[in-house]
């Protein structure tokens, strides 16, 4: 209740946004890539330099990933990383089949998976010795094309290498958005029986989104949800430091506990928010934070976790009501006895992911609008047409969740508590936006009408959904 009070104080003020890009800048030379003489033609060259250049025109500065591991003993690379997001014209990519077909003789293995298949795929990264052992995913969605292409290392025959693209299209705006990997790491085949012998280990493999400049997280754990609700702030067990938007940590464990993240706030103090999971020896949990929510481990969750019927979290926590304002006040507390029906859990669910597809589709069309991608008078009018469309379609289908959480027998405290938080993200959602443009036009931007059209839409967006949260707290 306390949070959808302070909502209502600052959902006029402008909010940090996340749809501005900034300039990419030509980045330093790969460590992974040493060629010389006559071993360019073992090589795969086209792929490398395409990505590359990709990378260098069209990659986004906020969120990219950089890192090298080396043996402490012998100073040999065991790992490197780069990790670029990208926004460019879908021309740029019109060579991508062919330039890693011509590359596949050079390769050891080589896939492509098309939009429209099901099919996901991750990369598993060796590192200090084989000890450790992250997995990367790589393509997540349905609506993602992805080329992969693995090839040996030329000057450590224990290492691989590999090149990776994954990316959306946006028909309209003639825009692709996506990721590039440039990867180097200890061969798998040589270090995946050494982990079988690590069953005792959990690990978290996190990722901070690029909406986000988290810095420090701190881990908390318990054997049991009563006892984890009950440890103090300063009972944390382990700081986890984000170092290129990563972050890792990995205890020995004999049993299933429960565990906790929390931010740690520039000021040092620590979030209102944050996330319980499940430990269990031998799993690893795969995260990425993001802006007042995070992207779970559905494999984990689903095998393991809150969804398998093994959680030891309590079914508040599995519901994942992790706002410290909730328990403040012993009248607004949900009720511990009530928890959605599988049906309803299910719709709620389906229609979550449907508005959050949408929400990204904005999201994209505003990155396509950025000055270096010189898009055209016209293309601008209609990219700005579509997202007024798409705003609208979010709206519709935001009202669409709330009609179900009416409709279906939930209690007061609980309904309140759900329907606060969606006003939550589709008032920073519109708020965000509306900053957005104001920094364009007061930065000298041209902009067609059509972009006052989407600024009036957005005002009375945000003054509609004002006055809802207000007769929601009455």
């Amino acid at each position: 209740m306390k949070r959808l009070i302070i909502m209502l104080l600052v959902a006029c003020s402008a909010v940090t946004p996340t749809l501005a890009q900034s300039k990419s800048k030509t980045q330093k030379k790969d460590y992974h890539l040493v060629i010389g003489g006559n071993k360019e033609h073992q090589y795969p060259l086209r792929v490398f330099r395409k990505l590359r250049t990709i990378r260098d025109q069209f990659g986004q500065k906020a969120g990219q990933t950089y890192s090298v591991i080396k043996n402490p003993n012998t100073g040999i690379i065991e790992s490197c990383e780069r990790i670029t997001h990208f926004y460019c014209n879908v021309e740029e990519l019109k060579t991508i089949d062919n330039d890693f077909m011509d590359d596949e003789p050079s390769s050891y293995q080589i896939l492509h998976i098309m939009p429209g298949s099901t099919q996901q795929f991750a990369i598993n990264v060796f590192s200090e010795g084989g000890k450790r052992n992250t997995t990367l995913p790589i393509r997540t969605k349905d609506t993602q094309e992805m080329w992969f292409l693995a090839t040996k290392n030329l000057e450590n025959p224990q290492l691989r290498d590999v090149y990776a693209i994954v990316w959306e299209t946006d028909d309209i705006a003639a825009t692709a958005e996506g990721t590039i990997y440039g990867i180097s790491s200890l061969r798998p085949d040589l270090y995946t029986k050494s982990l079988e012998t690590s069953k005792n280990t959990f690990r978290i493999d996190g990722r901070v989104g690029y909406d986000l400049t988290d810095s420090l997280y701190v881990v908390y754990m318990a054997d049991t949800s009563e006892e984890l609700d009950k440890l103090a702030d300063d009972a944390f067990v382990a700081y986890m430091p984000v170092v290129n938007k990563r972050f890792n940590f990995s205890v020995e464990i004999d049993k299933p506990k429960v565990g906790r993240i929390r931010t740690v706030m520039p000021d040092g103090s620590l979030c209102h928010l944050w996330t319980n999971l499940d430990f269990v020896p031998g799993e690893t949990y795969q995260i990425t934070t993001h802006n007042g929510y995070y992207d779970e481990d559905r494999d984990y969750e689903h095998r393991v976790g809150r969804y398998s019927g093994k959680s030891l979290l309590n079914k508040r926590q599995v519901r994942g009501i992790d706002d410290v304002s909730v328990v403040d006040d012993a009248d607004d507390a949900p009720s511990s006895e009530w928890e959605p029906s599988p049906v309803l859990k299910k719709q709620l669910e389906a229609k979550g992911l449907a508005m959050e597809a949408k929400i990204n589709s904005v999201a994209a069309l505003y990155q396509s609008l950025d000055p270096k991608n010189k898009v055209s008078w016209v293309r601008k009018d209609l990219i700005f047409d579509r997202i007024t469309k798409q705003n609208k379609e979010v709206d519709a289908a935001f009202h669409d969740m709330l009609k179900l959480i009416k409709d279906f027998e939930i209690p007061a405290n609980e309904r309140i508590e759900m329907l606060g938080a969606g006003y939550e993200k589709l008032m920073n959602f519109y708020t965000e936006q509306n900053k957005h443009l104001r920094e364009m036009m007061s930065s000298g931007v041209q902009l067609p009408k059509s972009a006052q059209k989407t600024q009036k839409a957005l005002n009375k967006y945000i003054e509609k959904y004002m006055t809802e949260m207000t007769k929601l707290i009455d």
